[in-house]
């Protein structure tokens, strides 16, 4: 911690009074037939996750909260406040959202690991934010500080509150403080975050309603925000709110619309293509996806269904991500997929996550979760470094060593003007182990392969389950059923689609050697028949002390092509492994321009250490492959996902 940031913390340390702890478990939500499974329910003993989530835990929180305190992120509030003198620190008006993005990482992870010091650190974090909060509820740092100069030159200045809510990030800021503040109540049971959030959610209700403000936010994320307090004080005008700031989008009698960039042009019923700025919009579907499961509406639930089959036939990357152009950070045209030039953004990855899992939660089906795992080990995990301290904003599946890609740089950076990126990275990875598993009455759905132990109530009864794999390297899972009587209970594997000749949902990828699914099921020994219905094996029995399933996925290099509707992949070859997408890096290849794969081309895997891990990494006879996550660890260079296919 800097000497000035202990500084800031001693000014407000004689302000934070008792703190009430309270039961804070999660409660699902209700409307959605499935839950997922508490975090403080699941333990990691990963090889491939745990070591990533503790990286964060042990590194990237305090280099974000240090970055904080130099960009002056905590500064702001005590200005705001009047505690200090000065003006607006940072150049976006959405600054004071990588402290609440740093505290919602923190929070998730003081549940898997729990530290005093840390949670200490959050409570003098937390009383210098509310300094910054205006006697009313109101909280966003630049404009009480100076709303006629905002930090950004795209920023309008304002006369009123939540005037110029399209560049302002007004509720922007406010989303990303009720999704923080939530995860450290539901983390802590503390309530000092909680009153905060609270008390400008209520000035929000008390101005967002028909006959008087009727804008909606320029930037989602309050509408999940909104729904999180909901689930917490049972409040219906938080979920109230919520839905009308959707409703709101499109609707030209009640505001200027702000057009299809900010997802404003049509009504959200009536949306059906991905369009605009893609962070916004993953967003946008997540609260759309809450309201339709909440107020069971058909109309949400038809536009979710469209617009989710748009991105995954003709707008996704190979690697999950999502977002072609730069320009305006926006999803392209239909097939518009270029690779040097691709954006995908960091965030855009983290809210796909976020979305698809809302979506099975919705459906149960599975190929939200194929797409799931599509991004994390592929397009999420990449924008972030070996060490946890550089990270990509964007993640081209090319690049060429000219074409400074991540806003400026040829590499990953330690931080950015905005630094959105970093910290939702923060804020996401401790909670991934709440996306391994879910429940739905006596059923159980095992969604991701990561070692780990949970415990469960199924149909009233105790059941604790524990994974061993060393997925994704390699794909034999083995399932432990340990239940505290004999339990009735239902296991539901999911298959991934790459173990199914299935690249993606969709038409858009497809796998050009096709292998003759061999999933191997065991139960205490004796293999059973692996019937895969809609995505899932069911293993439906009464469980006893003792029980194990076995379950082997076939591995083995696979070559992806493209619809050649898609003009910049024809005649190009991706690799795969798992579910792992693998590039070309000049690292190992020092010829980049002269690669090409010839058809039935020899590979091979092997084991070899890299950065800190033992990957599998693959040989063509003339191409060393790695994960695509991995690129760029070492140093700026060449590097190619599509790699051309020779004759």
């Amino acid at each position: 911690m800097t000497k000035n940031l202990y500084a800031l913390v001693a000014t407000v340390g004689s302000l934070i009074l008792s703190i009430t702890q309270a039961n804070a478990q999660q409660p699902a939500l209700k409307g959605y037939p499935i839950s997922p499974v508490d975090i403080r329910s699941v333990t990691l003993t990963d090889q491939f996750w745990l070591p990533k989530i503790k990286l964060i835990q042990d590194t990237t929180i305090m280099h974000a909260f240090e970055k904080c305190d130099e960009e002056g992120r905590m500064e702001n509030f005590l200005i705001a406040g009047k505690v200090k003198t000065g003006k607006t620190r940072g150049k976006m008006p959405f600054d004071d959202t990588d402290l609440y993005k740093t505290i919602e990482g923190a929070s998730y992870s003081l549940i898997s690991m729990p530290n005093p010091k840390l949670d200490a650190y959050l409570d003098s974090i937390i009383g210098i934010i509310k300094i910054g909060q205006e006697p009313d509820g109101y909280i966003t740092t630049w404009f009480t500080i100076d709303r006629k100069s905002p930090p950004a030159d795209w920023v309008k200045p304002s006369t009123e509150r939540w005037e110029n809510e399209i560049s302002s990030h007004e509720l922007y800021n406010s989303g990303h403080m009720f999704e923080a503040a939530a995860a450290h109540y539901w983390a802590t049971g503390k309530r000092n975050f909680l009153e905060i959030a609270l008390k400008n959610a209520d000035l929000l209700v008390a101005n967002f309603k028909p006959g008087k403000i009727q804008r909606p936010p320029g930037h989602q994320i309050i509408e999940t925000g909104l729904v999180k307090l909901y689930m917490i004080t049972q409040r219906q005008d938080y979920l109230n709110l919520a839905k009308f700031l959707v409703d709101l989008r499109g609707d030209g009698s009640t505001h200027t619309l702000y057009g299809a960039y900010n997802q404003d042009h049509i009504p959200v019923v009536k949306q059906e293509e991905a369009v605009g700025h893609a962070v916004r919009a993953e967003y946008l579907y997540a609260a759309m996806t809450d309201i339709a499961a909440i107020y069971n509406d058909a109309g949400y639930k038809s536009a979710l269904d469209k617009i989710w089959e748009n991105i995954v036939n003709k707008k996704m990357y190979l690697t999950g991500g999502v977002g072609a152009k730069h320009e305006g950070e926006s999803f392209g045209d239909n097939y518009e997929l270029p690779n040097l030039t691709a954006y995908n953004e960091t965030c855009a990855a983290i809210g796909s996550v976020a979305w698809n899992q809302k979506m099975f939660m919705l459906t149960g089906e599975s190929k939200y979760y194929d797409i799931i795992e599509r991004t994390l080990y592929n397009g999420l995990i990449s924008g972030i470094s070996a060490d946890g301290k550089l990270f990509f904003y964007p993640n081209p599946l090319e690049a060429d060593a000219k074409f400074k890609f991540n806003q400026g740089a040829l590499t990953r950076s330690s931080w950015f003007d905005c630094s959105c990126c970093p910290t939702n990275m923060i804020r996401f990875l401790p909670s991934l182990p709440g996306y391994i598993y879910a429940t739905r009455g006596d059923t159980v759905y095992a969604n991701l392969f990561v070692s780990s132990k949970v415990k469960l109530a199924v149909g009233g009864k105790s059941l604790s389950i524990s994974q061993q794999t060393n997925y994704p390297w390699n794909g034999s899972i083995v399932y432990s059923v340990d239940p505290a009587n004999a339990t009735k209970a239902n296991l539901r594997i999911r298959i991934p689609g790459w173990s199914r000749n299935v690249v993606a949902p969709g038409n858009l990828y497809s796998y050009s050697n096709l292998i003759q699914p061999s999933i191997t099921v065991k139960v205490n020994g004796k293999k059973e028949m692996a019937v895969v219905r809609n995505g899932y094996i069911d293993i439906n029995r009464t469980w006893k002390k003792g029980d194990k399933v076995e379950l082997v996925l076939p591995m083995t290099v696979r070559t992806v092509v493209t619809n050649d509707i898609v003009k910049e992949n024809k005649q190009k070859l991706a690799f795969e492994y798992g579910p792992m997408v693998y590039c070309a890096e000049e690292a190992d290849n020092k010829n980049m321009i002269d690669i090409a794969i010839k058809p039935g081309a020899t590979t091979q895997v092997k084991r070899e250490p890299l950065l800190g891990e033992t990957i599998n990494v693959i040989n063509t006879g003339n191409t060393k492959l790695i994960p695509y996550y991995l690129w760029s660890n070492r140093g700026i260079g060449q590097m190619k996902v599509w790699l051309p296919a020779g004759k």
